[in-house]
């Protein structure tokens, strides 16, 4: 299992593509932009990203390498993934059968007869609508380089409008090669309005970034909210609960391959239990599935009753979510197959073998699961039905680690260890310590919340709340980027929009019920994104103005004072280009430097593996006297991270092959000098300096005594710089900004994983720089 640093500047992991053996121009130069936007990575060539799915073609399996095994090789591993799908994203939603009719008959009482078909019709359309339709064949194709969930939506916006309250935002199609949509000459004009008024609002950039967070810290708050059975069975719940989160270290792939088989034994239970009851007690209730007329009788009898209870069927909904945001566990076919193979169908069976039994014994709906299983499968149902009912948190526990890393890569949450658990799939990760706080949440609410009433008040605010935030990112993706007809887009927001507008009324009522507990957890997870997002940008702002330049350096260079020691000094930098402002205050305080100094950029990409001899870019920084450069690190989400012995070997080999090549590069080719020797190595130039003949003779006689002074510098000791950058107000700053820098991030910077514990930098060879920020 590898280890990511948790620290990637926005969007460097998910744009910095690699060609492998591509040629690398002299002129990529580094450069940072005015919103943090290094040049090199838009000269960077044109690599499909092995988990995209922008275009339709990526559905069919053309991921992780999938194409090069021919196509019996991608089915396989299609269906492979989607048997794994059903152990990891259906245990929440393949539960709710066993709480849904007694949710939405609350008082245990069935007034009409006709009221279980009502239900039944409600039931269905909900899951075909919301479920299969929405999520299955729409959201699930607005996924950000094969990743879901709300990040993913919001990402996937900004590289298309300049929308973004993060660093570093992206257009996609000239990173990725996407070809997108062409719009019509009449639809072209409103949508450019749109889009401009969305990019000249900083109230609706603060508003997407502000539900973004929300409809993230949702998903997660609704996760934690694991179902119970029954009071009986708790403790048997919380030993379950903390095996099951004791073991994710093995990571989604084995982990899906234990609960795959108990997952599909249930789903093929309660759709055959269901089919048995439907030809048993009463086949007719197939009538409610043909024709919704049922559903407005039932609200014609019932009223503000019948309103009420859609508070208990959107239960029948809930983990749809997760669909969305494991898709980077997966792929979106292997769960489309899942989805409609097995779930959606067991589902719906399950549905009407209930109503079918109620028809008959309608007294019994406050616990109609257990009571319409047949004699001799009752216990086996028990037990199974606690099993899938702890799984349930699969799905939660794989959708918080996936939120957790975009929210890295976005700058939206404190730096934590990843892991990657898979060297084939690049979204199956584990995270440690979120790992731990999620299982003392889930085992606090499964001893809190003992009745599945309470729980479904809480369940219903979080659920429905997701699934409008979903929509209206969907509904920008539609206009913005897919370029949808107008009409489909209206179609989607009258059908699905209503469906789910309707449905939050009514979750809404029993806020008081239980409904705040999502909210609590959510408004926590809120404050803690947006409170380190806000100062992230600042900092990183703050390093963009105060940067060191090119003239500061030949100034540093040329003071008498300054002491030059042997030996490598390597400073981390959030730049791609350029010293940071705490080289400045080095050199104020301690006037000496090494004799070799790289200002080191480490990047994660969405590729698999980097070779060794492609991992470094570096640049030569003026004045060369000095023998400073900066260096990126790139690294594949496979890729064996930091080793300190083995990183400081290769680093300091490849620095000096770097340095050979530039010699090498002055030399004249054979044919009489009228080119330069190509060369097929990812080395990034500084600069491109006219050379005469003489002139050229006296650079290679002075990087050949650099190069001789890099082979000491092999031998030499290095130290790893690292800067320890304390942040206050600026003098003048109003007491909420002193509240949100000095207090609440501060708080959170010192209860968390520090940058150095995550690069797993050796201490006897580590000096941390002391800086204040002022910002």
């Amino acid at each position: 299992m590898e280890e990511t640093p948790g620290f990637d500047h926005p969007s460097d992991n998910q744009n910095n593509q690699l060609r492998p053996n591509e040629e690398c121009s002299p002129d990529m130069i580094l450069q940072e932009g005015e919103e943090g936007l290094p040049e090199w990575r838009q000269n960077m060539p044109s690599w499909p990203s092995p988990q995209r799915f922008m275009d339709y073609s990526d559905m069919f399996g053309h991921r992780h390498g999938h194409s090069e095994q021919g196509q019996g090789g991608w089915l396989l591993v299609i269906l492979h993934l989607a048997f794994q799908s059903i152990g990891v994203v259906y245990g929440d939603i393949g539960t709710s059968p066993l709480y849904v009719y007694p949710s939405a008959f609350g008082k245990g009482v069935i007034k009409y007869k006709e009221d279980i078909l009502g239900v039944l019709s409600l039931i269905v359309y909900t899951i075909t609508i919301i479920t299969l339709v929405k999520y299955v064949f729409i959201v699930l194709l607005a996924n950000d380089n094969g990743n879901g969930g709300t990040f993913a939506l919001y990402s996937l916006i900004c590289r298309h409008a300049k929308v973004g309250m993060i660093s570093s935002q992206v257009k996609d199609g000239e990173q990725f090669g996407a070809e997108l949509p062409k719009d019509r000459p009449q639809q072209q004009a409103w949508r450019s309005r749109l889009k401009s008024a969305l990019e000249g609002s900083y109230s609706a950039k603060l508003l997407l970034l502000l539900a973004t967070m929300l409809g993230t810290s949702m998903v997660i708050g609704d996760g934690v909210l694991t179902p119970c059975i029954s009071d009986k069975i708790v403790w048997i719940s919380v030993a379950i609960l903390v095996c099951l989160f004791t073991f994710q270290w093995l990571g989604t792939d084995k982990v899906g391959y234990c609960f795959a088989p108990i997952i599909c034994v249930w789903f093929a239970l309660i759709g055959g239990i269901g089919l048995y009851n439907i030809f048993k007690f009463d086949p007719r209730v197939i009538r409610a599935i043909v024709n919704p007329i049922y559903i407005v009788h039932y609200f014609k009898r019932n009223g503000k009753d019948g309103w009420i209870s859609l508070g208990g069927i959107v239960l029948a909904v809930t983990g749809s979510e997760a669909l969305f945001a494991d898709v980077g566990h997966f792929t979106v076919r292997s769960i489309q197959i899942s989805m409609c193979s097995v779930t959606y169908p067991s589902l719906i069976l399950a549905y009407m073998g209930q109503a079918s039994f109620l028809q008959h014994h309608p007294d019994l709906v406050s616990d109609v699961f257990f009571k319409s299983v047949p004699g001799p499968l009752y216990w086996s149902m028990f037990v199974l039905a606690v099993l899938a009912a702890v799984i349930a948190s699969q799905a939660m526990i794989s959708d918080t680690s996936s939120i957790i890393q975009q929210s890295l890569t976005l700058g939206c949450f404190p730096p934590v260890k990843i892991i990657h658990t898979s060297t084939k799939y690049k979204g199956q990760v584990y995270i440690p310590e979120i790992n731990y706080l999620l299982m003392l949440a889930c085992v606090c609410v499964t001893l809190g919340f003992r009745t599945t009433g309470r729980i479904g008040n809480a369940y219903g605010i979080a659920v429905v709340s997701v699934m409008i935030l979903t929509s209206a990112f969907i509904m920008l993706i539609m206009i913005l980027i897919w370029k949808t007809h107008m009409l489909l887009v209206i179609s989607y927001l009258a059908i699905v929009g209503s469906v789910e507008i309707l449905y939050l009324s009514s979750v809404l009522y029993k806020f008081y019920e239980g409904g705040y507990l999502p909210l609590g957890f959510a408004a926590a997870l809120m404050v803690i994104m947006y409170v380190w997002n806000d100062v992230y940008r600042r900092k990183y702002q703050y390093e963009l103005d105060h940067k060191v330049s090119p003239e500061e350096i030949k100034e540093i260079a040329a003071d008498p004072n300054l002491c030059r020691i042997p030996g490598l000094a390597i400073f981390y930098s959030e730049l791609v280009q350029g010293a940071p402002p705490i080289f400045r205050h080095y050199v104020e305080n301690v006037p000496s430097l090494h004799s070799m100094i790289v200002f080191l950029s480490i990047k994660s990409l969405p590729i698999g593996k980097v070779p060794v001899e492609e991992r470094f870019l570096f640049q030569r920084m003026e004045p060369y006297e000095l023998n400073v450069f900066g260096c990126i690190v790139r690294y594949g989400y496979t890729d064996l991270r930091y080793e300190a012995e083995a990183f400081e070997r290769t680093f300091v080999e490849r620095l000096v092959e770097f340095a050979r090549e530039d010699l090498y590069a002055l030399e004249p080719f054979d044919d009489g000098g009228s080119g330069r020797r190509n060369r097929e190595c990812s080395v990034i130039r500084a600069s491109d300096q006219a050379r005469t003949s003489g002139g050229a003779l006296e650079l290679q006689a002075h990087i050949r005594d650099k190069v001789d002074v890099l082979e000491k510098a092999r031998l030499d000791r290095v130290v790893h710089l690292i800067g320890e950058t304390e942040v206050v107000a600026e003098k003048g700053a109003g007491i909420w900004k002193r509240v949100l820098i000095e207090y609440a991030y501060n708080f959170l910077k010192k209860n968390v994983r520090q940058n150095y514990m995550i690069l797993d930098i050796p201490h006897e060879r580590m000096l941390k720089i002391g800086m204040t920020y002022e910002l």
